[in-house]
């Protein structure tokens, strides 16, 4: 099977790279171009400056499953806000550009359900081990979306707000259409490997091309029920490679994988970059492929 030529995706992937660069070289100027807030799958419309019944909408609404990772948009130093009644579990990000961003509604509950029962902490709110004043990268985690205060019983969703310098709120969404999307949630040099699930686009020897419908991060068992994308993965001579009847053939044989074939993918241990958590082009390597039949 013939691969595709990826030289429009590396130069896409340089001015992704360019782009997050200019988180340093903007400090204290415009909102930079962000990493979306939430991993995994999320609706949203240009709600900003909606009426409510306590005045205009100040951000997005951001909807996604209860639990659903959230990240930092931007490098900078986290604060975290546990008093508002009407805000509930919230985490201010004062990004590194000078633009401060407001995560409101984190999770509160101990189960899927409406339990209220666990309070604004670690682990349940805010990443584990995350504290007032620490330091984040962008795309590390930094909390979960959940319906706390006054979404309560409401559906799941994070409020997401931006301030430029600090000051008046102004709309995300442009900044949100423009963001770019992690496949999973981590901190910086953090070691991972991914179990990808989904269907061959193509493949080639040490190379192969996946629609990814699923993931599930380790450590931490981090699932991404729903990915929908497509992610280029190096095949090194030594990946293990299982046909669909289960029977180990060589990876140089993967090019035999037919598009549209069902796969299971284990990546190599590596530690976490942002050009792995936006998933680019041949960043990843393959430990183990097990081939399903269509």
């Amino acid at each position: 099977m013939t691969r595709h030529r990826t030289t429009a995706r590396s130069i896409l992937a340089a001015a992704v790279l360019a782009g997050v660069a200019a988180w340093t070289a903007t400090a204290g100027a415009a909102v930079p171009p962000l990493i979306f807030p939430v991993v995994g799958a999320t609706t949203y419309t240009n709600d900003f400056g909606d009426p409510r019944g306590q005045g205009r909408h100040e951000g997005n609404d951001l909807m996604a499953a209860k639990r659903t990772p959230v990240v930092a948009v931007e490098p900078g130093t986290v604060e975290f806000w546990t008093t508002s009644a009407r805000a509930g579990c919230m985490l201010y990000l004062h990004g590194k550009s000078g633009t401060t961003y407001l995560y409101i509604h984190l999770n509160n509950d101990k189960t899927l359900r409406n339990d209220n029962t666990g309070g604004c902490k670690q682990g349940v709110s805010f990443a584990p081990g995350l504290k007032t004043g620490a330091k984040v990268e962008a795309g590390e985690l930094v909390g979960f979306v959940g319906d706390s205060g006054d979404a309560d019983g409401i559906a799941s969703h994070l409020h997401f707000e931006v301030h430029p310098k600090g000051r008046g709120a102004v709309s995300p969404y442009p900044h949100l259409q423009k963001a770019k999307r992690l496949l999973f949630a981590a901190a910086e040099g953090s070691p991972f490997t991914l179990a990808l699930n989904g269907t061959v686009v193509q493949a080639d020897d040490g190379f192969l091309e996946l629609e990814v419908a699923s993931l599930t991060r380790y450590p931490g068992s981090q699932r991404i029920p729903k990915v929908d994308r497509t992610v280029e993965l190096a095949v090194p001579p030594e990946t293990v490679v299982f046909n669909p009847l289960g029977a180990l053939i060589a990876a140089a044989k993967l090019a035999t994988a037919v598009t549209g074939q069902k796969a299971q993918v284990w990546t190599a241990r590596a530690e976490t970059t942002l050009e792995a958590q936006l998933g680019m082009p041949l960043i990843m390597s393959t430990q183990k492929i097990l081939l399903r039949a269509s």
